[in-house]
């Protein structure tokens, strides 16, 4: 397992792809790419037959470039680290602090997968990546990237522990705009491995990251509040309020049972939308119970009502 230190020196777990994975992910983007160019360059030839051999020879070196470097490029700026071959792997690329990538990290990369990748016929890469601890070829070293696994065996997936129940809607109108995606993630790593530290570190852990989190959303920590409970109870109301988009989109509207408004977790909203299953369908235990509140409090501001 690889590791991401945060600003208290702490590893946080990250899953390094392997290298069988990832040259699997290679040549198969490497087919795609190299299909592409086959037929580009055959356009090419037939529209450009009257050019003379100098205009030809900058023609091609311009589909090189488009096709070798800007088309994987783009694909990995525009779908946040994840190519075709990636894709049906399981694998994405990701920022040395595990956020989502940047044109800058996907030009890097593109750029000296042509030194390292194509013009070596991939030996650079895969000295690279075997002398790495992390399985990092030049590409990732100089752009501060890391490929890691994204799909996780069921058996080993770790929930966010939920945050005590009196905590639940109290922090409903929290704006959570302004929170980075980096952020978030290393929030949701410390509360899956906050059992797994020492106390000391782990209660240090907290309180910066609640610090950090207070700071992006301009309300500070309340007065009382465990700063690990804070963490949870913050996270769990973004995943509440994405359940309600993502079940709203899917369903043109909010799960209605006898009149009363019930939320639904992203997971199963998904599953139901997709299977275009009936609202009757959801299971009642999946439901979330909301804490009772007086009217106009924190848990009604979130629309969600527990159920009768």
């Amino acid at each position: 397992m690889s590791e991401l230190v945060t600003g208290d020196a702490v590893v946080l777990g990250l899953r390094p792809a392997k290298l069988p994975s990832r040259a699997l992910a290679l040549a198969i983007d490497l087919a795609v790419v190299g299909a592409a160019l086959v037929l580009l360059s055959i356009g090419l030839a037939i529209a450009t037959a009257s050019l003379d051999e100098a205009a030809l020879a900058a023609i091609s070196v311009a589909t090189f470039l488009l096709v070798l470097v800007g088309g994987p490029v783009a694909v990995e700026t525009l779908s946040r680290g994840r190519s075709l071959g990636k894709l049906a792997c399981g694998l994405r690329v990701v920022r040395d602090d595990g956020g989502p990538i940047r044109f800058r990290h996907a030009l890097v990369r593109g750029a000296l997968g042509v030194v390292e990748i194509l013009m070596t016929l991939g030996v650079v890469a895969l000295i690279a990546s075997l002398v790495s601890a992390r399985g990092r070829r030049l590409g990732d070293v100089f752009a501060g990237t890391l490929v890691v696994r994204e799909r996780v065996p069921a058996g080993r997936a770790v929930a966010v522990p939920p945050p005590p129940p009196w905590l639940v809607g109290r922090f409903a109108r929290l704006d959570l705009s302004a929170v980075p995606d980096g952020l978030w993630l290393a929030i949701r790593q410390y509360l899956t491995r906050m059992h797994q530290l020492d106390v000391e570190v782990s209660r240090s852990m907290a309180v910066r990251l609640a610090g950090e989190l207070a700071t992006r959303t301009g309300v500070p920590v309340p007065e009382g509040v465990p700063a690990g409970a804070y963490l949870a109870a913050v996270v769990n109301e973004r995943q509440a309020r994405d359940a309600s988009r993502v079940f709203v989109a899917a369903r043109s509207g909010a799960v209605q049972a006898g009149g009363v408004v019930a939320s639904v977790p992203v997971g199963l909203a998904a599953s139901v939308a997709g299977a275009g299953a009936d609202v009757a369908q959801v299971p009642a235990a999946h439901v979330p119970v909301v804490p009772p509140v007086e009217e106009g409090g924190a848990a009604s501001a979130t629309g969600f009502v527990p159920p009768a």
